[in-house]
């Protein structure tokens, strides 16, 4: 496919791995400075460590100023590229859509109004909003009481034909569903906090107030469109292992294990069935709340019909905004709703096809060869993605002269500073579960893997390594360091490290504008014998870098 050359302004490090051995870089220039030497050495002792036996890494390095590679380990070799692909998914969204895009929710009403009474149906159409709060359709059912509807003889419509239905993307696994990283997609849904993880509800088991007695479980948002099955069991000592599943093909939520008497409430993010139902729920308990009956049943999928009248309106934040939980938080739902609605704008269909359609016409015209690259989904779960880390060094090249550029890349994930901090979900009574709570980070896609990535002060940008999940070595800093208190003393000096305390599987962790560091991060991986692994990204090890922090990033000079 045609391939447009841009000067390269930063460079990509490609994390991904696959059963197979690295191959060894190829010479990158004639003549290389002490400093390339010493930069090609380092890694070259990073990728030989025997606990990679039996992984690919893949790495390239731009001297960002020239375009020059300073180093290129299977730079074109087609890896998966897991939510590195989200790269390509945010920038085409904020290029076609543009960044003041926002999604609206809105109630209309068809049929004869007197009085309070409304003679026909009410509708919820939904705008493919990832953001919904319980909140939010609270605020909708106030704005429709506050318009004089009191009773609706008819149905209450909750329409999601904005896009289509299938809900799960292409090629991902089964025994991911349950969970809130692959949760079903709809144009209308509720998120259950702000980490916006749409489509999920947050499940709390509380212990009894005396042994043998089963726990309490709540909900947030408090909803009866999830049906709790416990099975679990109040103990007088001993540690909490409760265990939060949903059944597949319904919305039946199984609690099983024991909590004891005293502990902090459990909690764990679960999928639902059908998120379109969900948000119907959500929104006619709101309507109830606010003195509104509808007198007739719910029903879902159905569009609202053209001359049906406002009632109420809610907007998203703009798009501009959503790229911060959506980035930092690797939120793989958001990526999936921008997917479709990228599809739903530009050809009139939701489809995955037909985002992906675009997605892949724009990022070619920033240089990227689509015939060497696969995208099948927005978020890069899927296992069947392919994109060679050369391959993103052009589209990071192109997207720095988009007026947008500053707002993506504030947005972009840096490993110990989240702008976005993750949060223990609130418990009814206002606490935070602490002892006893199922880590977040635990509820990963079973399939991780260590990386490091390094930036120096001048004009090197990136570089990488690999570790399967269970083998990353002890003491990162020991390992690869810089001088003086950062370990060995062999990275140059001006390198330092960080551990990165948050959600695993992310987009990947940029270095600090303007700042000096190391930084781990998380991506998917499948053991060579095809066993999964899960694990959970290490304590922040916090070893900051004498140079300047913050401020827009430097010309020239740009990390992913």
């Amino acid at each position: 496919m045609h391939r447009r050359h841009f000067p390269r302004a930063l460079a990509l490090l490609a994390l991904v791995a696959t059963a197979a051995t690295a191959a060894a870089p190829g010479a990158t220039a004639e003549s290389p400075t002490p400093a390339t030497t010493h930069l090609r050495a380092t890694i070259d002792t990073i990728l030989a460590d025997a606990r990679l036996a039996g992984a690919q890494a893949s790495v390239v390095v731009v001297d960002t100023s020239t375009g020059q590679p300073l180093y290129d380990r299977n730079g074109d070799r087609r890896l998966v590229p897991a939510s590195n692909t989200k790269l390509l998914t945010s920038t085409a969204a904020l290029e076609l859509l543009g960044p003041g895009h926002r999604f609206s929710t809105d109630v209309r009403a068809s049929g004869k109004r007197r009085a309070g009474l409304l003679s026909g149906n009410l509708y919820l159409r939904g705008g493919g909003d990832p953001t919904m709060l319980a909140a939010d359709y609270d605020a909708l059912a106030a704005q429709v009481a506050a318009d004089g509807v009191r009773v609706v003889t008819g149905n209450l419509v909750a329409d999601d034909t904005r896009y289509d239905r299938t809900r799960l993307g292409p090629d991902w696994t089964w025994d991911d569903e349950p969970y809130y990283y692959a949760a079903q997609v709809s144009a209308l849904t509720v998120a259950p906090d702000t980490d916006y993880d749409a489509g999920t509800v947050i499940v709390h088991a509380a212990p009894a107030d005396r042994a043998g007695a089963p726990p309490v479980v709540t909900t947030t948002p408090a909803t009866g469109y999830v049906r709790v099955d416990n099975r679990a069991q109040t103990v007088s000592d001993g540690d909490t292992s409760i265990s939060i599943e949903r059944e597949h093909g319904d919305n039946t939520v199984v609690v099983t294990g024991q909590i004891a008497v005293g502990d902090e409430p459990a909690s764990d993010w679960v999928t639902v069935w059908e998120p379109t139902g969900y948000a119907a729920d959500v929104f006619r308990a709101a309507l109830h709340r606010h003195g509104v009956r509808v007198l007739g049943r719910t029903v879902l999928g159905q569009p609202t019909p053209e001359t049906a009248d406002p009632v109420a309106r809610h907007d998203s934040m703009s798009l501009g905004e959503l790229m911060t939980p959506f980035l930092k938080l690797s939120n793989n739902g958001h990526a999936e709703v921008l997917t479709k609605e990228i599809g739903r704008v530009l050809s009139g269909s939701g489809t995955w096809t037909a985002g992906l359609t675009a997605i892949s016409e724009y990022v070619a015209d920033t240089g990227m060869d689509t015939g060497r690259l696969r995208q099948r989904d927005g978020s890069g779960l899927s296992r069947r993605n392919l994109i060679p880390a050369a391959e993103f060094v052009d589209l990071l090249s192109a997207v720095r002269a988009e007026p947008w550029f500053a707002t993506w890349y504030a947005a972009l994930p840096i490993a110990g500073q989240p702008a976005v901090r993750r949060r223990h979900p609130a418990q009814p009574d206002g606490r935070h579960a602490g002892r006893g709570q199922r880590a977040r980070q635990d509820r990963q896609p079973d399939r991780c893997l260590r990386a490091l990535r390094l930036r120096h002060q001048r004009r090197w940008s990136a570089a990488g390594v690999l570790h399967p999940a269970e083998q990353l070595p002890h003491g990162v800093g020991e390992v690869v360091g810089g001088p003086d208190r950062r370990g060995t003393g062999r990275l140059p000096r001006g390198w330092c490290v960080d551990g990165s305390g948050g959600r695993a599987g992310g987009a990947g962790d940029a270095a600090h504008p303007g700042g000096r560091r190391m930084l781990l991060g998380q991506t998917d991986h499948l053991l060579s014998d095809g066993r999964e692994a899960r694990t959970r990204l290490p304590a922040r090890r916090a070893l900051r870098p004498d140079g300047p922090v913050g401020g827009p990033p430097p010309s020239g000079h740009h990390v992913r």
